[in-house]
């Protein structure tokens, strides 16, 4: 018995171990936990509810089945008090009339897709406009505005919710039946975890994300032009003035663009060039360092230093969208009536390129039936 309970607590320090890429936050040795609530009904009538996941350490995930939303993340600073980090509402109307996608899953494609268009296999198939011109997001009704079919689990390594939902061919203008399963995994070695699969029945393309917006020194404490950040990134995608990709892909070296190094999100972010221009500061696609396809590696790192708070991301996928909250602008009051001001937080949407079903040149995001897509995105959670 002796030997059992010391070859448990030797496994317990190797996962820890194997599970934190920076210094872990202090483990209380808790137990992992879910809850679930009601959330409402959305206009239309269906039931919404909110699943809470609480890891041994105690940090927290709200996630509601409308959306797929992260409504809130509970993660400790340096002191060990818990702050939820994650923007959003107190309640369903407000994502449904009001959000600029906090928290969501993203579909069936992340980004943009110049004109509202592409075409596949010869045949041209129109999605809705509704960015200016462009597609964006997934249209009009995309896999955050859909209530998702949830269940929930708990393994030796944490806690989860399971959330699949069947988006019929056409919908939104998109060929194919697709079955997505979305996975949200809150693990004791401090990590929320999000695995993507999807199949179709007809060729179409798929871009899945999410689209959380963090601020870590806590939700609606100010801007988030102290954070400093790291991409893994030597290349990006420019831009034209409505945020398309031309199809080019170049080096950030000696550009505001270069977060190769870890620097304040506020230095250049007014610089006088015209992709900052375009996107009243950030909001680019950056290809991620990868020496194979698929490939897991670190994307990005964020720290904050009043708080000590540090998030890293991991992800199988080739890119990711840097956006600093250049669009809010105070007009939305979030939850604890907190108001969202100019730069108030941050997304970082592990991704494929934008625009990709019209540019050639960047990897594909088509799915053929029989095929299966596949993608990881991790984030960590750490304090310095």
């Amino acid at each position: 018995m002796k030997f059992r309970s010391v070859l448990l607590s030797v496994l317990v320090v190797m996962l820890a171990l194997a599970g934190c890429r920076v210094a872990p936050l202090q483990q209380d040795g808790g137990e992992t936990n879910i809850q679930v609530s009601d959330f409402g009904r959305t206009q239309n009538g269906q039931k919404v509810d909110l699943y809470t996941l609480t890891n041994a350490n105690g940090l927290v995930a709200k996630i509601a089945t409308y959306g797929g939303i992260v409504t809130e993340l509970w993660v400790p600073d340096r002191n060990g008090q818990l702050g939820d980090i994650v923007l959003g509402f107190d309640n369903i109307r407000d994502y449904e009339e009001k959000s600029p996608h906090f928290g969501c899953i993203i579909g069936r494609y992340g980004n943009r897709i110049g004109n509202a268009a592409f075409m596949l296999d010869g045949k041209v198939y129109s999605l809705n406009a509704n960015d200016g011109n462009n597609h964006l997001h997934g249209g009009l009704v995309g896999f955050e505005k859909v209530v998702w079919d949830a269940k929930p689990f708990q393994t030796s390594d944490g806690v989860g919710l399971e959330l699949r939902y069947l988006s019929k061919d056409m919908e939104e203008g998109y060929p194919g039946n697709l079955d997505v399963t979305v996975v949200y995994t809150l693990t004791n070695a401090n990590e929320l975890r999000i695995d993507y699969t999807a199949t179709t029945d007809k060729p179409t393309v798929c871009n899945l994300t999410n689209h959380s917006y963090f601020n870590l020194a806590g939700q609606g404490n100010g801007d988030i032009l102290g954070h400093d950040l790291m991409l893994n990134a030597a290349w990006y995608t420019p831009v034209g003035a409505t945020l398309i990709p031309t199809g080019e892909i170049l080096n950030v070296a000696g550009t505001p663009m270069d977060f190769t190094r870890s620097t304040k999100i506020g230095a250049r972010i007014d610089a006088d060039m015209d992709q900052i221009r375009y996107g009243q500061g950030y909001d680019h696609n950056w290809v991620l360092n990868k020496q194979h396809n698929g490939e897991m590696t670190q994307a990005a790192r964020v720290s904050e230093p009043t708080s000590g708070r540090v998030m890293e991301i991991w992800t199988t996928e080739p890119a990711i969208q840097f956006y600093a909250g250049n669009f809010l602008d105070g007009t939305l009051t979030g939850k604890d009536g907190k108001v969202y001001g100019h730069r108030y937080a941050l997304c970082l949407e592990t991704q494929h390129f934008p625009d990709s079903p019209n540019k050639s040149q960047f990897p594909t995001t088509v799915l053929r039936p029989g095929q299966t897509y596949q993608t990881t995105t991790i984030h960590t959670f750490s304090v310095q």
